[in-house]
């Protein structure tokens, strides 16, 4: 059976990596390709563990060699993802999430047309408001853009072969399941109770 590429996008605050660990305990056979970025590590961050950090010249290098499958400015950092390293995985037979923003998944995409997409949205843009807010790490300048930036990531989620609402944590948990299970049939992006959900995310807050 082959292995299966799935590529998973959100905006800043929505939840993606929680969801993505709590799934990799539920099917620890997923494996996750590791990307390169410019930016600089959390205290929580181990190199090679949540990303490969690297500096702006080395990731040019890399670029300019065409090392990577997709690459991106998000924010004021460069992301990337390693050709070799995806390749490599998936030829030992391993189902792989790649956890990218909707730049690099369209990239991906053009790359491999049979990789899945899956866009991960928050319940409103009140919740993602709170959830930026309640890191308690960026000033309210910092929170405002990731918001206006969270709105223009959001617009891009038809783009994708599923979408994950996270209101319940649990339950989107189970989604995510259902859609590397195969099932994820009623979880496609273009089902008719998004558009109403759109309405309320895709406005641009007021300063």
């Amino acid at each position: 059976m082959t292995a299966q590429l799935y590529v998973i996008s959100a905006p800043s605050g929505a939840g993606k990596t929680s969801l993505i660990r709590s799934l990799r305990e539920r099917r620890p056979n997923l494996q996750l390709s590791t990307s390169h970025t410019t930016r600089a590590p959390r205290s929580t961050e181990q190199d090679g563990r949540e990303y490969h950090f690297v500096t702006k010249d080395e990731f040019q290098r890399m670029a300019n060699a065409g090392d990577f499958l997709e690459h991106a400015q998000v924010f004021d950092n460069h992301y990337g993802t390693s050709r070799r390293q995806l390749e490599d995985k998936l030829a030992s037979g391993s189902d792989v999430i790649l956890e990218i923003d909707w730049q690099g998944a369209q990239q991906v995409r053009r790359a491999l047309p049979v990789a899945r997409s899956i866009f991960i949205l928050p319940p409103s843009q009140q919740a993602l408001r709170a959830r930026l807010t309640g890191r308690a790490t960026d000033s309210p300048e910092v929170i405002a853009r990731r918001l206006r930036d969270a709105v223009a990531d959001m617009g891009h989620f038809r783009e994708f072969d599923y979408v994950v609402v996270n209101e319940d944590f649990d339950r989107a948990v189970a989604d995510l399941e259902k859609i590397v299970s195969g099932q994820g049939q009623a979880l496609g992006a273009g089902r008719p109770e998004l558009t109403r959900l759109a309405g309320n995310l895709l406005v641009f807050p007021t300063p």
